[in-house]
């Protein structure tokens, strides 16, 4: 075997080496600051028409929150809606969520401290104290 053989294996081997890590190691929701939590979620049944992507998590830290970056991790499709509405860890927040325009019960409102939403046209914005 000849040494450029040998400088080419390894070479392939460092190559394919850092592809694996790169695929294996990407950066994911846990290593956000923040803390979150999702404490529910809502998901219409229409597989046909729009789909809508209601999230309801709790954040321990919202000065230090990475929540857009949040956002742009949870799932969307092409033509749906996605809403995550974020509130303090320790305060009440709902248990329960479900679509339209009011995405959980109403009580809740002044506790929502931001809301992530990724339109149909994938538009993103995050809004703080939004209700």
């Amino acid at each position: 075997m000849s040494k450029t053989n040998v400088i080419l294996g390894i070479g392939v081997l460092l190559l394919v080496g850092w592809m694996l890590k790169g695929t294996f190691f990407q950066p994911g929701i846990d290593d956000l600051k923040g803390d979150f939590k999702e404490v529910t979620r809502y998901r219409n049944d229409n597989n046909t028409g729009p789909i809508q992507y209601v999230f309801i998590v709790t954040v321990k830290d919202p000065a230090a929150a990475e929540m857009e970056q949040y956002g742009n991790f949870m799932p969307h499709h092409k033509g749906g809606n996605t809403k995550v509405y974020y509130f303090l860890e320790g305060k009440p927040t709902p248990d329960k969520a479900f679509s339209g325009k009011v995405n959980f019960d109403p009580s809740f409102n002044q506790a929502c401290i931001a809301l992530y939403e990724k339109s149909a046209m994938g538009n993103a914005s995050l809004v703080n104290n939004p209700l």
